[in-house]
């Protein structure tokens, strides 16, 4: 008998159920047991595979557990089958399987070995199909983390089918991040670790979504330690979702607070600095009597109109009544109404939110919310549009409003003063401003009174804006000689301390020496041929001007400067350019010279 008969005998004589399959899964040989005990000869068995003789359901169990498992590990133990012999009794087995290769790892055979069991095997698989049945994300690894097991659950939430899961790495249906922070030493130390609570994961769905889940674990042991590690998960994806955003939403809220802040602070310094620090300089009647009118209404929280020409103050004033009053320690917010453009005057007053019309790029606060708790500014006040003059009116009335694009109402603690150089009255009557936000404004009016009208606070307020200009510009000390006060007081400032302060500053630049230039620094004011006489009046006081003559002078100068400019009033090449003054400044002297462009004139 050769050596290859004496093993085919050897191993159809062993009194056991095992067979050898081919890789195509069919019977190459069985034991003498396998034949006597299922009824088929071994010619009739080399035409079967072992699903065709089992039960539905282990059939369904073979295809999409047993032999995935087996192709991709080698190795198949204690796998449950019902095969069906063939009288048709059902017998239930538990078969392990190994494969065979040569050396040089070509597949050979895979031989299996199948033992009959009794009542405790429909036990375990009553206990095989509450574990596939039970509502939650369970799985089962072996000790080096190839799956075992899986719920219908586990299933569902992943997309997969249970033949593409068995026997591959756990770590395959997991995303990158979880990989990279779980290589294979790490899993089975895990594993052998054996309890896990709460670990955070994330799997990946068969269609890529990524699933995020904490995972508690329990470990099966032996003597040799962990031979299988059961997984319950918990989906918390939306949970963290939900942190997530509500984590975005409390940093968005920090972001947008600090920067409020920022902005309220920035909004406070910039009016101190503007205000010169809330100084108001002057002994004469008419200041008098405006500050006696601002004290009075300091204290309370009524709406202030002030009034008065281009350049007098009326934001120095805002200031003074605001650190005069309770909300002296809330923010001083100013809004320059004629510089914002119309479109956009709600968003400015009220703030919008991200997305409430193009650009609207994230949340942003109004200048209202700003100002809570304090004071807002509402300088040139009269170029509110109409439009928009009711919604301003609903703030100052109900202390409510509603960003743009919000449906949610605001409340606000602001108190509002407003200045304008125009007659609002007038306004009124024109139509151009609605009545009642006029008479909403000026619960309590305040007339500033022009620069001319204030007698010596004019030689005042110059002597305190050089001494500024001087340490600003780093020049030496510079001082007013009389005829240069007496020259000052008899200009009549028609741009008032605005035009006062320019006047001054341009003066400090053009002194080289110990004497102040107040002379070119007036140049641009007045005409040609009169400046001579006027540097010769600053220096000497040989020759003093009327006030008539002055602003004869100031007149014939304005005229030509708007002749040269060919009448245009604002612009790089305009006639307030020339003069070195502001259009607005300019404009208002044209009015009160009586200066229009004659018809003939080219545009």
């Amino acid at each position: 008998m050769s050596p290859t008969d004496r093993y085919q005998w050897l191993f159809r004589r062993c009194p056991a159920l095992i067979v050898a399959l081919d890789k195509d899964g069919f019977f190459i040989d069985t034991s003498d047991a396998w034949v006597e005990r299922f009824g088929y000869s071994r010619e009739e068995l080399t035409r079967l595979k072992p699903h065709n003789l089992a039960t539905p359901e282990s059939a369904q169990l073979i295809s999409k557990e047993y032999l995935p498992m087996l192709r991709r590990t080698g190795r198949l133990m204690d796998a449950t089958i019902d095969l069906v012999t063939k009288t048709g009794e059902v017998v239930r087995c538990i078969a392990s399987s190994v494969t065979e290769r040569s050396e040089s790892g070509d597949f050979l055979r895979n031989v299996a070995i199948y033992r009959e069991v009794n009542h405790e095997l429909k036990l375990e698989q009553h206990y095989r199909d509450l574990y596939r049945a039970t509502p939650a994300m369970l799985h089962t690894v072996d000790a080096q983390g190839r799956v075992l097991h899986v719920s219908d659950h586990w299933l569902r939430k992943l997309g997969y089918q249970r033949e593409e899961v068995i026997g591959r790495a756990i770590t395959d249906f997991m995303s990158e991040r979880s990989r990279a922070a779980l290589p294979q030493h790490e899993l089975e130390n895990v594993i052998a670790q054996g309890s896990l609570v709460n670990a955070p994961r994330e799997f990946v769905t068969k269609s890529g979504d990524v699933i995020e889940v904490l995972i508690s674990s329990a470990a099966d042991r032996d003597e040799d330690g962990v031979r299988a590690l059961l997984v319950a998960c918990k989906d918390v994806t939306e949970r963290n979702q939900a942190e997530r955003k509500l984590l975005a939403a409390f940093e968005e809220n920090a972001r947008l607070k600090a920067e409020l802040e920022r902005e309220r602070d920035y909004l406070r310094e910039e009016v101190q600095v503007q205000m010169n620090f809330g100084r108001i300089i002057g002994e004469s009647t008419a200041l008098k009597k405006m500050l006696a009118r601002l004290e009075a209404v300091a204290q309370t929280d009524a709406s202030v109109l002030i009034q008065g020409e281009s350049g007098v103050g009326k934001e120095l004033v805002a200031h003074v009544i605001h650190s005069s009053s309770a909300r002296r320690d809330g923010p001083l917010v100013k809004v320059n109404c004629a510089a914002v453009p119309h479109e956009l005057f709600e968003s400015e007053f009220f703030g919008h939110v991200k997305g409430a019309f193009t650009g609207a790029h994230r949340d942003r606060v109004g200048r209202f919310e700003l100002a809570n708790g304090g004071t807002i500014f509402l300088d040139e006040v009269g170029e509110i549009p109409l439009s928009l003059q009711s919604k301003l009116l609903r703030v100052l009335q109900e202390s409510e409003y509603e960003r743009v694009g919000d449906e949610r109402t605001h409340s606000v603690d602001v108190r509002v003063i407003a200045a304008t150089n125009r007659d609002l009255e007038q306004a009124v009557a024109d139509g151009r401003f609605r009545e009642d936000l006029f008479y909403r404004l000026s619960v309590f009016p305040i007339e500033v009174p022009p620069l001319r009208q204030r007698g010596d606070d004019i030689v005042q307020l110059a002597a305190h804006f050089l001494e500024r200009a001087s340490q600003a510009f780093g020049h030496r000390p510079l001082t007013l000689s009389k005829q240069q006060a007496a020259l000052l007081k008899q200009y009549s400032w028609p741009g008032n301390i605005r035009e006062l302060k320019n006047v001054i500053e341009r003066a400090v630049i053009l002194s080289q020496g110990k004497v102040l230039r107040l002379d070119l620094a007036m140049a641009t004011i007045l005409e040609p041929d009169e400046e001579s006489g006027i540097a010769d009046a600053a220096a000497s006081g040989d020759r003093i001007l009327t006030e008539d003559a002055i602003d004869e002078l100031i007149r014939r100068n304005t005229v030509a400067a708007l002749r040269t400019a060919n009448w245009r009033v604002s612009g790089p090449k305009g006639a307030a350019k020339i003069l070195g003054i502001k259009p607005t400044t300019l404009a208002d002297r044209m009015k009160k010279l009586g200066i229009s462009r004659p018809r003939d004139s080219a545009a």
